[in-house]
């Protein structure tokens, strides 16, 4: 049986920025693939590159060194005029953490998605009307939604919304940053279900940008593991989180509040885990 070509992928992703006149590696040699259907957590803290890796991948920043190629075509670096803007659009669309912020507080949810698909061409209106109410369905949202302007609806249902319009797009890869922190735990177990759904029916590729462990097991086939921008695991889910091979990843696990939990313990390994040993390298004599 032939194996299907990845959805997404990226080798020797390179990201350094100035600050007060010093150089800051925000992600360093990052590779990684993506199968059709398949979906990667990409874990670390704050500070650790996840999310200028989500920007790289939507080219929201450009990356120093690396490529990134989706259904085997380059991401490119800069896109000019609308066709190339479109064609981007539909390689990769990222969900983010905030739907409020992300969704035009003037527009309905359904005249927003209906924009998505009249910029994508979707030209008759009747047919626009049926694809909006299909893909509010597809996100659990009806038509009580669809008049809504967004601070009419829940966290929870403005994340669906933010959602149900990235998929107008038709896109090959969902980037999710952090898209579920900021919901309460029963509605964050809905909208990672739809995503889980949403995955299984379509074949879309996701990369789910957390911090946390517990969703990223929920959701994921693999995790990669960033720490100062370096990847210090790739490994399936399973295998990652019940023999975690890098004292970071530990760390990681170590750090999650549960019976017994020693905080102080955990400050004094942080403190221990200097950025030679993430990397595995030792300091020369």
């Amino acid at each position: 049986m032939t194996q299907k070509p990845p959805l997404l992928e990226v080798s020797g992703l390179r990201k350094t920025y100035r600050t007060g006149g010093a150089e800051v590696v925000a992600v360093d040699g990052l590779t990684f693939s993506l199968p059709p259907g398949g979906a990667l957590g990409i874990v670390g803290e704050s500070g650790s590159g996840k999310t200028t890796t989500a920007r790289m991948l939507i080219g929201l920043e450009r990356p120093d060194a690396g490529r990134i190629l989706v259904q085997g075509s380059p991401l490119a670096a800069s896109v000019r005029g609308r066709t190339a803007r479109l064609a981007r659009a539909k390689a990769v669309q990222m969900v983010f953490q905030d739907p409020y912020l992300s969704l035009d507080s003037r527009v309905s949810i359904g005249a927003t998605v209906d924009g998505v698909l009249r910029l994508h061409s979707l030209k008759d209106p009747a047919a626009r009307a049926d694809r909006v109410r299909e893909l509010l369905a597809q996100v659990g949202l009806g038509a009580r939604e669809a008049a809504a302007l967004p601070r009419h609806l829940s966290g929870g249902q403005r994340q669906r919304a933010a959602i149900a319009r990235a998929l107008a797009v038709e896109p090959a890869v969902l980037v999710l940053d952090e898209a579920v922190s900021a919901l309460d735990v029963s509605v964050q177990a809905q909208v990672l279900n739809l995503l889980c759904d949403i995955r299984r029916d379509t074949g879309i590729g996701l990369v789910f940008v957390s911090h946390d462990l517990a969703v990223v097991r929920y959701v994921c086939d693999e995790a990669l593991v960033m720490y100062r921008g370096r990847t210090m695991e790739h490994r399936p889910v399973g295998e990652l989180l019940t023999d975690p091979g890098h004292p970071y990843t530990r760390l990681l696990l170590a750090s999650v509040p549960r019976p017994g939990w020693d905080p102080d313990s955990i400050s004094r390994r942080r403190r221990a885990l200097d950025p030679l040993e993430a990397t595995g390298r030792r300091p020369g004599p």
